[in-house]
């Protein structure tokens, strides 16, 4: 598994992070003022971003919507100073590049969202089970 580091995006100086969620996750998200992630469950000890959105729309697309009925694709920035305790690590392909944030620092991590988390991709089974997104 190989590690780097997160880019900033172009301009603003903040890297982009991806996270694609089912709805019950989002609602919490929602919840916060769209300001946090909520506290993973005892099952989950990491909470792992994407760096890359291709990558979170095809988790959403393909998986949360599978088991959810629908999947959502969240983008929120996060202060790059802080980030740099986190190695990207490279869960499979090239473009399969996750954050591992262990779950007793999330609530740092959440700290140092700059902004709000936003939806940027919406994905929802339709009645023929096809998947349809905007």
């Amino acid at each position: 598994m190989s590690t780097r580091r997160p880019e900033p995006e172009e301009g603003s100086g903040l890297p982009h992070l991806w996270r694609p969620t089912g709805p019950v996750e989002l609602d919490l998200v929602r919840e916060s003022g769209w300001r946090a992630w909520p506290p993973r469950l005892p099952e989950q000890p990491i909470f792992y971003p994407v760096t890359n959105e291709d990558y979170a729309i095809r988790i959403a697309r393909d998986w949360n919507v599978q088991h959810d009925g629908a999947g959502f694709v969240t983008r929120f920035e996060v202060d790059a100073g802080f980030l740099r305790r986190y190695p990207v690590r490279q869960a499979g392909g090239r473009t399969i590049l996750e954050l591992w944030v262990p779950a007793e620092e999330l609530e740092e991590f959440n700290a140092h969202i700059v902004g709000e988390i936003q939806v940027v991709h919406e994905f929802r089974r339709t009645s023929s089970s096809a998947v349809e997104g905007r």
